[in-house]
């Protein structure tokens, strides 16, 4: 329905001088769509109120809304194009008038989980990037096709909406920082099996597609009323840092029905762990942060176990966040699992002692388009060990591993498509089913195994991820060794060589 429409967009945004890359296009589709939804939905109330007779008051200002400035129309329905701004017209009004107006909405706004708050916060972070007034009078009457009516509408636009972000990710080397491959996300989901009353949380949700899979696994079914608003305000939690993501985070969640998202944009690392209360802490946890991130001194002072590594801070603050019971599913780096410094072993002592790690999933390479790290995925709940004094972690109180742990056993699943992963063959749902099936019982296959935590070595703490069912590929040789070899190779050819030159 409106496929046709999104590729006459990206063709405007494409000629458009102020849009360079893909990340552009999605920004610009973003502000402009969400525009169009508020409109849409300001009609949709004004009309319901009507109907009970009940007087309804518009959000944004008469002048300011869509109808107004972007597409006027003619008793008929038709563009009234006397009265439809172009040109310099059209980006002075934009950039002087209507962004300072919606970002004034920040300020003027009761609390920053209403709908009029993340006006103002979406448009304090993003701009117009459009030059010219006639591209940006195309882009408009293209998006005044679309339409936010019915389900059936938002579902093809959150389609459509998602591809443009997968294409975004797949743009830089940096993908995985914008997408985390929803086949991965849906089968995670599975695995932590939410459920409605649960609250849900992704502090380095990037364009939200966690929690936007979550509500899709959640609103499945005949929800009563109640159920339905406690998806709507109670269940999900998102904070993001960088403009762009939140920006489409809001978006995204929006498209895939979520009124008024709770994403709050933050830096979640300056928080320090200490003061996180009960009150603040969740049920599921389903992350995806960024690794290869280095934060500064300040920063890793709000945590126990000092490390510049970004992806090993957020892990520090996902354990603590968690409520106890709690059950949670991580991207990391699989060098999480191996690294000998003296911050990863104490992290993976920490996450041992302090949570049940029920199970790791180890994904192939090409799992994230242009991320070019391997990675894992960690399982666990929050159990309180036996013996957990003061939140001092066993291993910091001397006593032996097996002691008191909430992990004793951990599940590994080796994750193998059959094929080389990559933009064209990307990881798909069949790909993870088996994972899913054998998980639910912790089954032994020529994929999958046990590690008891006995077994675990104390003094490395190394976790990383050995096949017991497949034979272990040869170790590396020694450089010197194989200059060595070269070299013998080099004399023994040379030696036929010259036997060959005395037969001539």
């Amino acid at each position: 329905m409106f496929e046709q429409t999104f590729k006459n967009i990206d063709d405007v945004l494409w000629k458009e001088a102020g849009c360079t890359t893909e990340l552009d296009y999605t920004e610009q589709t973003s502000w402009l769509l969400f525009l169009k939804y508020l409109d849409d939905l300001e009609q949709e109330r004004a009309l319901e109120a009507e109907l009970i007779g009940k007087p309804y008051e518009f959000i944004i200002d008469e002048a300011h809304r869509w109808s107004s400035w972007a597409a006027p129309k003619n008793a008929d329905g038709t563009l009234d194009h006397d009265n439809a701004l172009i040109g310099d017209d059209l980006i002075d009004y934009v950039n002087r008038k209507l962004f300072p107006y919606l970002q004034g909405f920040k300020q003027r706004a009761t609390s920053p989980d209403t709908i009029e708050y993340k006006i103002g916060e979406i448009f304090s972070e993003i701009k117009n990037r459009f030059q010219s007034g006639y591209s940006l009078r195309d882009a408009l009457e293209y998006i005044d096709e679309l339409r936010f009516r019915s389900q059936q509408e938002k579902h093809e636009l959150s389609h459509l909406y998602e591809a443009k972000i997968k294409n975004m990710g797949n743009a830089g080397r940096n993908g995985g920082e914008y997408y985390t491959p929803r086949p991965l996300i849906r089968a995670m989901i599975q695995v932590v099996k939410p459920k409605i009353g649960d609250r849900i949380y992704d502090g380095a949700c990037g364009s939200a597609g966690f929690l936007c899979e979550s509500y899709e696994y959640l609103r499945r079914g005949n929800l009563t009323t109640k159920e339905l608003e406690t998806l709507q305000k109670d269940t999900f939690t998102g904070k993001e840092k960088k403009s762009l993501a939140y920006v489409i985070a809001i978006m995204n969640m929006i498209l895939h029905g979520i009124d008024a998202p709770n994403i709050i944009h933050t830096n979640t690392l300056t928080e320090n762990l200490s003061d996180i209360q009960d009150k603040n802490r969740f049920d599921i946890i389903l992350a995806n942060p960024p690794f290869g991130g280095k934060e500064r001194k300040e920063v890793q002072q709000n945590f126990p176990i000092k490390t510049g590594e970004t992806a090993f801070l957020f892990l520090q603050h996902f354990i603590k966040i968690l409520k106890m019971g709690g059950r949670a599913a991580v991207v990391i780096k699989n060098t999480f699992l191996s690294n000998s410094d003296n911050a990863s072993r104490a992290l993976r002592q920490e996450l041992l002692s302090s949570c049940n790690l029920h199970t790791i999933l180890d994904c192939p390479s090409g799992t994230f388009i242009g991320a070019g790290v391997k990675t894992v995925v960690l399982f666990f709940d929050k159990g309180k060990p036996f013996d957990f004094v003061q939140g001092t972690p066993l291993f910091s109180q001397g006593k032996p591993l097996t002691q008191g742990m909430a992990t004793q056993k951990i599940w590994y699943y080796q994750l193998d498509p059959g094929r080389n992963m990559g933009k064209t063959n990307s990881l798909n749902d069949e790909d993870l089913r088996e994972f899913v099936e054998l998980q639910a019982t912790f089954a032994e296959t020529e994929k999958s195994w046990l590690v008891d935590i006995a077994d675990v070595d104390r003094e490395t703490f190394d976790l990383s991820v050995k096949n017991p069912n497949k034979a272990e590929e040869s170790a590396l040789r020694e450089p010197q060794e194989i200059l060595d070899e070269i070299a013998a190779l080099d004399a023994e050819s040379a030696e036929i060589l010259a036997g060959i030159g005395g037969m001539l």
